[in-house]
């Protein structure tokens, strides 16, 4: 089984950055023109909590962890048709875009060879999200 330790490890370094979870969100509300008014009424101090850990979470996922998998649908039914912030799959990629090129700009050891992993391991995610819309 594959597995995305690597991944941890970027994120790590990642989040040395004090800016990288801001950075994220610059570039990802600039992304297209339907995510920034999804975020019109959010408090983004408690947004920046939940995406640190939701990253955390997704990774583990990625990672084939049991124990992420209870967490990852909870946040994937969150974001489903039916859930309280839905998102409609064809924005993911957006989502997976932005964190990549934010990973790109923040992490020191960023490598096309890591970009790629990055996207390998949160395609995984974005599956289970896109399943459970």
């Amino acid at each position: 089984m594959e597995t995305f330790d690597d991944l941890q490890q970027s994120y790590g370094r990642c989040l040395r950055e004090k800016n990288f979870i801001e950075r994220f969100y610059e570039i990802f509300l600039a992304s297209h023109p339907d995510i920034a008014p999804m975020f019109e009424k959010t408090d983004f101090n408690t947004q920046r909590f939940a995406l640190r850990r939701g990253i955390s979470v997704a990774i583990e996922h990625a990672n084939g962890s049991r124990l992420a998998e209870r967490t990852m649908n909870q946040m994937a039914d969150t974001h489903s048709r039916k859930g309280s912030v839905p998102v409609p799959p064809s924005l993911y990629r957006y989502w997976v875009d932005s964190l990549v090129r934010t990973v790109d700009e923040v992490d020191p050891q960023s490598s096309d060879a890591l970009l790629e992993r990055w996207r390998t391991g949160m395609n995984k995610v974005v599956s289970t999200f896109q399943a459970h819309y």
